[in-house]
C-alpha cells in the first residue's frame, strides 16, 4: 500500500514556481466549520504548491495525517496494468533517510499507531495515526516516502507477491468481479477500461516476456506523477495551528514540484455507441440484482446547488409513493439504491440498483419501465423548491450538530476533498447548499433517458446464456443491444398513479435544545438502574461529554426461545427481516431526519437501537415496539424473506477462507451453536404459521433490558420505558433468573492441541487460524495478553507478510469470548494450512528471544502506547453508548474498565510478560492449550485440489517432520468433543448489581 520514486534528489529548500524556499504561498483561516466543532483549522498552500489542511485539537488522544496524490490506476501505462497500485505498495519499503523496510510500521507499533493506503481510479491515498507525542517523528518518516523512497529490487520482487495475493483474495468476490466487468465493457480506448489492481501476470510474467523492466517503470511512474502540486495533506494534532505549521512546512516543502497537471477525462468511457446495452452476469454467490445506469458528467463543481443530491434523494426514497414502495408492493425487490457516483475526474454515473426477488427476475423490463415512469413523474412535476429546501435544511442541521470524527477518519475523509473544493469549503462542501438551481436539476434529468441507459442483470439463472468471459476475473456474461422497440416503449411511458413525490418530513426535530436539569449521572462514568420490574430493567445516564441534542436508546428483548433450536434461530432471523421490511416505509423519513435505527437478532433474542436527535425518538420507538408485539406476517413477504434467509446461509460458502476459519473456531469453542447445515434444513421447512405462533410465544416469554443515554432526563426516560412495558401482552410472564444466563465457552485442557479441518471449493486460497488459549479472563490477564499482542503484531506482519509473503491477509491479535481469551494468529494463503502453521510456529519460536532481548525502554514504549490506546475517549455518543452497553449485555458492569485495567497494565513488568508468553504461547510449555483450524481450498489450483495432492516441493519442505513432531487431535464430532470438556464459569460481576429476572421465593 504505497508508491515509488527514485527521482533526482533535491534539498529541503527546493521550491515550486513563484514560491519562497520552504515557505507558504497562501494561508486560509476562514474555513467553514460546524457550530459545535471545537477544533481549529487552517489551510496552507506551500511554496511547492502542496495544499495542506491543519487541524488543531488540544484534547485529542490520537494524531493523524493523510496525503493524497491526484493519480490512480487510470494513469497506468497500457502495458503495465496495476502499476499505480504496485507503486502504492512499494512506497512503504524504505527511504534514503529511513532505509529499513519496516521502520515506519515499527515506529507506529511502538507508539500506538496504525497505517494504510489505497489506490482508486484517479487518487492514491496514504495515512496513519499515532499517539500525539510522537506525531512529529511519524510525520518525518511519512514525508520521506514522497521525497526519497528507495524501491529496492528485493522489495520489488517480494511486494509483487502481495499484490498478486490481494488479487487472488478478490478473484471470487462478486463485488470485484462485477466492478471489473463494467470497466471491461467500456470503450477500449478509454483508461476506465483498465484492470486496476494488477497481478503477477500483468506486473511480472507479461512484462518479462516483452523485455519491460517493471522496477524501472515504477521509478518512471513515480518520477512523472508524484509531484507536490497535485498532492494534498491533512494533519491533525494536539499542537496549536502555528506549531503544526512549523512542523509540517519544513518537512513537506521538500517534496518536489514537477509541475504536472492532474489527469482528467471529460470524455465518457461509455459514448453513445456503448449505450442502450443490457448485460447478463453470472455471480459466484446466489445473488440477484438489477442496475440501471446513465452516463453523466462529473457534477462536483455544482456542490453549492446539489442537483445530483436532489435527484438521488427522490429516486432513492423509500417512503410512501416512492419507486421502492411500488416495487415492493409488486413483489419484485426488497431494497433500492439510487444516485450519482463519480467514475473519475470528468465523468460520472447516475444509477438505480435494486435487488431482485425470484419473481423480480421475470419482470426486469417492467422494473425498468417503473423507473422511467418515476423519472417521467419528476419531469412533469418539475424541480420543487420545497423539496430542495427540506434537503438543504436537513443537511445544514446535520452539519450543525455533526458528531466529531475520530482523527483517522477526519484526515482520510477530507484529504481527497481538499483536491476538489476551495479550502474554505472543505469541511462543509457536502452539507451546505446555498444556490437553488432548477436548471441544473433539469439538465441532469434530461440525461436519464432510454437512449442513454445501460442495464446489468445478475443472477444464477442466466448461466446458460452467459457465453462471454471477462479477461481478468473470468466472469461469465452476455452483452447485447436493447431492442429498438423496447427503447421506444420506455420513451413513451405513461404516468403510474402509485408514484408521487414524498410528503413533507414529519420527523424533522422541532426541539434541538440541551437539557439543563441537573442529574447525578451526568458526570458519573456509570449508568444507573432507574426501573426494575419482573419484565423490564432500564439503565440511564445523562450525557455530560458530547453536549449535543442527541440520545441513544438500546433495548434487548431477551428470550430463551430465540436460540432454543435451529428452527427457532431461523424463525428469529426471518422475523427480524420482516420487521425491518414492514417498518422501512414509515421509518425512512426518520432516517433522513437524523434518526438511525436498527432491529437485529442474536442468540438472546431481538435488539433495538435508535440514535440521533432525541426530540422524536419515542415516536419511532413506539412504532417499532408496536410492530414487534402485534406482529403478523404477510404471507407473500414471508416467502420472499424466507428465501433471502436461505440464500444468505448458502452464500456463506463463498465468503473468504478466513471467515470460515473464524466460524469453525466458534463452532468448536461455543457451548451452544447451531451449524449452517442445521440452520439451512430448519429454514427451508419453516412456515408462515410457525412464525406467527413463534413471535407471539416470544413476546409472552421475554425480558426487556434497556439503556437510555444522552440528552434526556430521567423523567422522560421513565415515561418512554413505561410506554414500552405497557405494550407487552398482558398474559406475558417474566423469565426466571437462570433463563437469562449467558452462554459459556468450552475450556481447552492444559497441554493439549486440537485440529479442526474444513474445506472450501470457491476460493483458491486456504487459511490457517491458530488459537492459543490463555484461560479465564481477569483484569490483569486481559492487559498482559493485550500487551503481548501489541508487541508481537508488527513483527508478525513483517515476518509472515512482508518478508515471507505467505499471503495478503496476515492477522495476529486477541480473541475474547465470554470469560475466556487467547492469542489468535491467522494467515490466508495459496499454501497449505499445514505449511502456514509451520511458519507461524517458527515465528513464535523466535519471539522468546525477541521478548528476552527487548530493552526496558522499548518495553515501556509499548506499555505506554497500549495504556494510551485503552484510555482513548470515544469521539461519538454512539461509541460511548456501545461501550456502556457492552458491559451491561455481558453482565459484568465494569463501566470504568479502561481506568481499572490501565492501572493494572502500568505495573506489568517485562519478566511477567515473558513468563506469560512462556506459559501460554511457547511450544516448550507443558501447559500450552492450542486449537488449529485449517480451511483447505479444493478449488482448482487450491492447496487441497486433487491434482495438487501429488508432490509439491515447496509445501513438503515447509512441513514439519511427522516422526519428530507432536500431532494434534482432530475434532471430527463437535458434539462428542464438547460433551467431554468443561465450560469456563460466567465472569463475576464487577459491581454489586442484582441478577435480572424473577427469583424463586422459596
Amino acid at each position: 500500500m504505497t508508491s515509488p520514486q527514485c527521482a533526482p534528489r533535491h534539498s529541503p529548500g527546493h521550491s515550486g514556481p513563484g514560491g519562497a524556499p520552504g515557505g507558504v504561498l497562501r494561508r486560509v483561516d476562514n474555513i467553514v466549520k460546524s457550530q459545535v466543532d471545537k477544533r481549529e483549522y487552517r489551510g496552507l498552500e506551500l511554496s511547492n504548491r502542496l495544499k495542506v489542511l491543519l487541524v488543531s485539537d488540544p484534547t485529542t488522544d490520537k494524531s493523524a495525517a493523510a496525503l493524497d496524490v491526484s493519480v490512480g490506476y487510470l494513469s497506468d501505462p497500457d502495458e503495465l496494468p496495476g502499476l499505480a497500485h504496485f507503486c502504492e505498495h512499494m512506497l512503504f519499503m524504505g527511504t534514503k533517510k529511513y532505509p529499513e523496510e519496516n521502520e515506519y510500521n515499527k515506529f507506529l507499533s511502538e507508539h500506538g499507531g496504525t497505517s494504510n493506503a489505497s489506490t482508486s481510479s484517479d487518487h492514491t491515498m496514504y495515512y496513519f495515526d499515532v499517539l500525539p507525542a510522537h506525531m512529529e517523528g511519524a510525520l518525518d518518516i511519512f514525508a520521506q516516502f514522497f521525497i526519497a523512497p528507495l524501491f529496492t529490487e528485493s522489495a520489488t520482487g517480494r511486494e509483487l507477491s502481495a499484490v498478486d495475493s490481494e488479487h487472488s483474495k478478490n478473484a471470487a468476490s462478486d463485488t470485484w468481479r462485477l466492478d471489473q466487468l463494467n470497466k471491461s465493457c467500456a470503450d477500449a480506448k478509454h483508461p476506465y477500461h483498465k484492470f486496476g489492481t494488477g497481478n503477477r501476470e500483468t506486473l511480472d510474467t507479461i512484462p518479462k516476456s516483452k523485455g519491460i523492466d517493471v522496477r524501472k517503470a515504477l521509478l518512471e511512474f513515480h518520477q512523472k506523477w508524484y509531484s507536490s502540486n497535485i498532492m494534498t495533506l491533512v494533519v491533525l494534532g494536539k499542537e496549536s495551528l502555528d506549531e503544526l505549521e512549523n512542523i509540517v512546512v519544513p518537512l513537506f516543502s521538500a517534496v518536489e514540484d514537477r509541475s504536472v497537471s492532474a489527469p482528467a477525462w471529460p470524455q465518457h468511457p461509455f459514448p453513445p455507441p456503448l449505450r442502450r446495452k443490457k448485460a447478463y452476469c453470472l455471480p459466484v454467490k446466489d445473488l440477484r440484482s438489477l442496475s440501471i445506469d446513465f452516463p453523466v458528467p462529473d457534477t462536483r463543481q455544482h456542490y453549492k446547488s446539489g442537483p445530483g443530491h436532489y435527484l438521488s434523494n427522490l429516486l432513492g426514497h423509500e417512503g410512501a409513493g416512492s419507486l421502492l414502495s411500488e416495487l415492493k408492493a409488486r413483489g419484485w425487490c426488497n431494497s433500492l439504491v439510487g444516485g450519482t457516483r463519480i467514475g473519475a475526474r470528468g465523468f460520472g454515473f447516475f444509477g438505480v440498483q435494486v435487488d431482485l426477488t425470484e419473481d423480480g427476475v421475470e419482470h426486469i423490463d417492467d422494473i425498468i419501465t417503473l423507473v422511467f415512469q418515476y423519472i417521467a413523474m419528476l419531469r412533469k412535476e418539475g424541480p420543487q423548491r420545497w423539496v430542495w429546501e427540506e434537503q438543504k435544511d436537513l443537511m445544514a442541521m446535520e452539519f450543525r450538530f455533526k458528531d466529531a470524527q475520530d482523527p483517522r477518519n477526519l484526515v482520510t475523509g477530507h484529504v481527497h476533498l481538499l483536491q476538489e473544493f476551495p479550502m474554505e469549503d472543505v469541511l462543509s462542501a457536502y452539507y451546505i447548499m446555498t444556490e437553488w438551481r432548477p436548471d441544473l436539476i433539469e439538465e441532469l434529468l434530461a440525461l436519464l433517458t432510454p437512449e442513454n441507459v445501460r442495464v446489468g442483470v445478475v443472477a444464477k439463472c442466466f448461466e446458460k446464456i452467459c457465453t462471454q468471459t471477462e479477461q481478468w476475473y473470468g466472469t461469465k456474461y452476455l452483452l447485447e443491444d436493447i431492442e429498438t422497440s423496447k427503447i421506444k416503449e420506455w420513451q413513451s411511458v405513461t404516468l403510474c398513479p402509485q408514484l408521487r413525490l414524498p410528503q413533507p418530513n414529519e420527523f424533522i426535530p422541532s426541539r434541538l435544545q440541551l437539557e439543563t436539569e441537573e442529574d447525578s449521572t451526568t458526570d458519573s462514568a456509570n449508568p444507573i438502574i432507574i426501573k426494575d420490574t419482573p419484565m423490564m430493567r432500564l439503565w440511564f445516564k445523562r450525557d455530560g461529554e458530547f453536549h449535543l441534542p442527541k440520545a441513544v436508546m438500546t433495548f434487548d428483548l431477551v428470550s430463551p426461545l430465540a436460540y432454543a433450536e435451529p428452527l427457532s434461530c431461523s424463525l428469529t432471523s426471518v422475523w427480524v427481516l420482516l420487521l425491518r421490511d414492514s417498518l422501512q416505509q414509515f421509518a425512512y423519513a426518520a432516517e433522513l431526519a437524523g434518526l438511525r435505527w436498527s432491529v437485529g437478532n442474536a442468540k438472546y433474542g431481538l435488539s433495538i437501537i435508535i440514535e440521533g436527535y432525541d426530540d422524536k425518538q419515542h415516536v419511532l420507538l413506539d412504532k417499532i415496539i408496536h410492530h414487534i408485539v402485534n406482529f403478523k406476517a404477510d404471507p407473500q413477504r414471508f416467502e420472499i424473506m424466507k428465501e433471502n434467509h436461505v440464500r444468505a446461509i448458502k452464500n456463506f460458502q463463498a465468503e473468504q477462507p478466513y471467515q470460515h476459519a473464524v466460524y469453525q473456531q466458534a463452532l468448536v469453542l461455543s457451548d451452544v451453536v447451531w451449524t449452517r447445515c442445521q440452520l439451512l434444513e430448519a429454514a427451508e421447512s419453516m412456515t408462515v404459521q410457525q412464525l406467527d405462533a413463534f413471535a407471539s410465544a416470544v413476546m409472552r416469554r421475554v425480558h426487556i433490558e434497556g439503556m437510555m443515554y444522552g440528552n434526556i432526563t430521567r423523567e422522560r426516560a421513565l415515561k418512554i420505558a413505561d410506554s414500552v412495558e405497557s405494550k407487552i401482552p398482558k398474559d406475558a410472564s417474566p423469565l426466571l433468573t437462570q433463563q437469562l444466563l449467558l452462554h459459556r465457552e468450552v475450556e481447552i485442557e492444559k497441554g493439549t492441541w486440537y485440529l479442526r479441518e474444513a474445506k472450501n471449493s470457491v476460493h483458491k486460497s486456504s487459511c490457517a487460524s491458530l488459537y492459543y488459549s490463555c484461560g479465564q479472563r481477569t483484569s490483569r490477564l486481559n492487559v498482559v495478553l493485550e500487551l503481548l499482542a501489541q508487541i508481537l503484531s508488527e513483527p508478525c506482519f513483517n515476518t509472515l507478510r512482508t518478508k515471507e509473503q505467505l499471503g495478503y491477509i496476515v492477522f495476529s491479535g486477541v480473541r475474547r469470548s465470554g470469560a475466556a481469551h487467547g492469542l489468535r494468529v491467522l494467515v490466508q494463503s495459496l499454501r497449505h494450512p499445514r505449511a502456514l502453521e509451520h511458519r507461524v510456529e517458527l515465528f513464535l519460536d523466535g519471539c522468546e528471544e525477541l521478548l528476552t532481548n527487548m530493552s526496558e525502554e522499548e518495553f515501556l514504549k509499548h506499555r505506554a502506547a497500549l495504556a494510551a490506546q485503552r484510555l482513548e475517549k470515544p469521539k461519538r455518543m454512539s461509541s460511548r453508548a456501545s461501550q456502556l452497553w457492552g458491559e451491561i449485555s455481558a453482565q459484568v458492569y465494569n463501566f470504568e474498565r479502561a481506568r481499572v485495567e490501565v492501572e493494572q497494565l502500568n505495573t506489568v513488568s517485562k519478566s511477567e510478560l515473558l513468563d506469560f508468553f512462556m506459559k501460554h504461547i511457547s511450544a516448550k510449555s507443558p501447559e500450552r492449550r492450542k486449537l488449529s483450524v485449517y480451511v483447505i481450498s479444493t478449488a482448482e489450483g487450491g492447496a487441497g485440489y486433487e491434482s495438487e495432492q501429488a508432490e509439491n516441493p515447496e509445501q513438503s519442505a515447509e512441513k514439519p517432520d511427522d516422526n519428530d513432531k507432536p500431532k494434534p487431535t482432530k475434532i471430527c464430532d463437535l458434539v462428542d468433543f464438547k460433551s467431554r470438556r468443561r465450560l469456563y464459569p460466567h465472569p463475576a460481576p464487577f459491581s454489586n448489581i442484582p441478577r435480572k429476572g424473577q427469583h424463586c421465593k422459596l
